[in-house]
């Protein structure tokens, strides 16, 4: 298990004994998790998947990369969590330049409502052979339903309604729903999204695993990783040994000395897909009942130069959680310069990844010294096998953590109100 909790810049915001008067708090929570006897517990399906999708890993990887043979590029239609966690591995393990991609590009849709946005895809796709990976339980939510719609029909228009079938996948429920309707009066390939699997927490099931395998990330060492947490911290009651109690316990202590919103951040821009998958797995499962942790992110250095002075000098209602990967990337001498103007000569011959070092730290000691607390997650480096980790351990840890806040961590009857208005002012019959 790479993943390690450090409270080296949060330890002195803790008050005494407060770990280990929590510490049979948090893990009655987790033995609450482990026997699934507690609020919103037909939704644990989640805590099984590196086992069950493990096992069907190999028929993922057939069919996903048999679909994605001769695209150039793959439309994955999906909101929240049908899209996040696949963006948030695209993002972190592909070249931002693109030259490191091992299987089609793949493109994103059905996350918001603009026509900018699909003149724009629609145009970039017309030269293109392209598909596109559907993800929806109901087939019914407006966002990727929309984007759906158009998508299908520009698809047949270029390929022919006949073709076209071989270039959609559906992931989508077993049995119900437009989407499995459609599916299969079309004969598409589908996936089945676990009826006991919410959307945030289904990255490690077909949501993420199709995209990703046919996109030729290693599907199977994520669910590695993700099975390293699951056996490291399942019957793990040493608190300084279990980062998944470790991190839920110190986030809630922290809360009940003021530190209500959290700040996730690194220093390597390429996790900010993980950042906003991470946003939507906290904010959906904690904020209800009028409790939970705001959840918010940052990414320095970029973010010091913006949000660093409200995190310096701001409300003091924030702590960080700061995402520190080991690096494995080959040397980059900073190079010297003959008339040095910029005074940066200091610099020559060191390692741009010191410098990047050095900035952790000082921003860090910055930040505790102005009130902030930061817990720091060491993580290997950034591959396959340690996202499948993350992922696993930042669920466990958010389960966990509802059940100390008192919430059902796998509901979500907030998100409700805005489609009823939004119909009712688009006219939909019944609204």
């Amino acid at each position: 298990m790479s993943i390690r909790v450090d409270l080296t810049y949060a330890q002195q915001f803790l008050p005494e004994k407060a770990l280990e008067s929590w510490t049979e708090k948090v893990f009655s929570a987790q033995q609450t998790v482990r026997d699934r006897n507690g609020l919103g517990n037909d939704f644990l399906g989640w805590l099984d998947l590196p086992v069950t999708s493990l096992k069907a890993a190999g028929e993922i990887i057939r069919i996903s990369q048999g679909f994605a043979e001769n695209l150039e590029a793959i439309v994955v239609v999906g909101i929240g969590g049908s899209y996040l966690g696949t963006k948030a591995v695209y993002e972190a393990l592909g070249s931002p330049f693109g030259q490191s991609r091992k299987g089609p590009e793949l493109l994103f849709a059905g996350h918001h409502l603009v026509d900018s946005y699909y003149s724009q895809l629609l145009k970039y796709l017309e030269n293109k052979k392209w598909g596109i990976i559907v993800v929806s339980k109901s087939g019914t939510t407006t966002e990727p339903a929309i984007a759906f719609r158009v998508l299908k029909q520009a698809l047949e228009t270029q390929a022919g309604v006949q073709a076209s079938k071989s270039r959609i996948i559906a992931i989508t429920d077993h049995s119900r729903g437009a989407l499995r309707k459609l599916s299969d009066q079309m004969g598409y390939p589908t996936f089945v999204i676990p009826d006991d699997v919410g959307g945030r927490f289904s990255v490690l099931s077909p949501v993420g695993l199709v995209p990703l395998a046919a996109a030729g990330f290693d599907i199977e060492q994520m669910l590695q990783g993700a099975m390293k947490i699951m056996e490291t911290t399942d019957n793990n009651n040493d608190i300084s040994g279990n980062p998944v109690a470790m991190y839920a316990a110190v986030r809630n202590i922290l809360l009940t000395v003021g530190k209500s919103t959290e700040v996730l951040c690194s220093f390597q821009p390429q996790l900010h897909f993980v950042a906003e998958w991470w946003k939507q797995l906290y904010g959906e499962s904690e904020g209800k009942n009028g409790k939970g942790i705001f959840p918010a992110s940052v990414e320095y250095t970029t973010d010091l130069h913006s949000m660093g002075q409200y995190m310096q000098d701001g409300m003091r209602n924030i702590f960080e959680t700061l995402l520190d990967p080991e690096s494995t990337n080959p040397p980059f001498p900073i190079p010297a310069d003959p008339q040095d103007l910029d005074g940066l000569n200091f610099l020559a011959g060191k390692d741009l990844k010191e410098a990047n070092r050095a900035a952790l730290t000082g921003t860090a000691e910055a930040h505790v010294a102005g009130g902030v607390p930061v817990i720091t997650l060491k993580t290997g480096p950034i591959n396959e096998y340690t996202l499948g980790e993350l992922f696993y351990f930042f669920e466990k840890a958010c389960a966990v953590s509802g059940y100390l806040l008192g919430v059902n961590p796998f509901d979500q009857p907030g998100v409700e109100l805005y489609k009823k208005n939004m119909f009712r002012l688009l006219g939909k019959p019944g609204y």
